[in-house]
């Protein structure tokens, strides 16, 4: 038999450039890239993931859509694909580790709209003096000692995907309290996939620990980094991860 040319194919053999890209978009699916009930990240973000316009993301979209893969409401698109629902993860409260598991006298937290420490900004790709949402936590155990603190910077992309962090800006005034035990949540709710690396060191000639965390989403992109320093006299340090089986 003679070898196929590319004469053999008329363009009208060939998909549309929307219907490939709602294609590739539901095998990222069927991969578990975003589990049933997740949220896509937007137009904007698909368009450069594809490197396609966003007109052809949302024909593609629509293909998804029409075929009951996808659902819509005021908050995006979410998964419709069958499975179990994503479970929030207990586990990963904000900020992961900073909680003693003793008795503590109160936990003390605050936002504010600062720029971010060298260290940070550059880890999250920052200039150095512009300024993002910044997440302190303090707490100690009911005898004072077991004392915790964390200090997080959040990236530019964590506040335009994840609505719930962005609306705190306004009241990011540094003496506002501000419960962010559910960031995780939210940041997996906005169809971002996380993973953490932490890095964790005994500070000199003293009894505490620093854990520095850093959490990018599945396209690389830095979401937050947190600076930790534990008492570590009296308490072991625990994390605690749940992973979906496989298959």
């Amino acid at each position: 038999m003679a070898p196929a040319t590319p004469y053999d194919h008329s363009p009208a053999d060939i998909p549309p450039l929307y219907r490939r890209v709602a294609a590739r978009l539901l095998g990222e699916l069927r991969d578990g890239a975003f589990p049933p009930g997740g949220r896509l990240p937007g137009e904007r973000r698909l368009a450069e993931h594809f490197d396609v316009s966003r007109e052809t993301v949302r024909q593609a979209l629509e293909v998804l859509r029409r075929d009951g893969l996808l659902a819509t409401d005021r908050r995006g698109s979410h998964v419709a694909l069958p499975g179990p629902a994503p479970q929030s993860p207990a586990s990963l409260a904000f900020p992961v580790g900073a909680r003693s598991a003793e008795p503590c006298t109160g936990d003390r937290t605050t936002v504010a709209w600062e720029p971010p420490s060298r260290e940070h900004a550059e880890a999250l790709g920052m200039a150095p003096d512009r300024p993002t949402l910044v997440h302190r936590y303090t707490s100690a155990t009911a005898d004072g000692s077991g004392r915790r603190t964390a200090v997080t910077s959040f990236s530019a992309v964590a506040l335009a995907e994840v609505e719930e962090l962005a609306r705190y800006r306004g009241r990011a005034d540094g003496s506002n309290s501000a419960q962010l035990r559910r960031a995780y949540d939210w940041m997996r709710g906005a169809g971002l996939t996380l993973h953490h690396r932490d890095t964790i060191t005994r500070l000199a000639d003293t009894q505490s620990v620093r854990v520095v965390r850093r959490v990018h989403d599945q396209y690389g992109r830095p979401l937050e980094i947190t600076d930790l320093l534990v008492d570590a006299r009296q308490d072991a340090l625990v994390y605690e991860f749940t992973l979906p089986a496989a298959g």
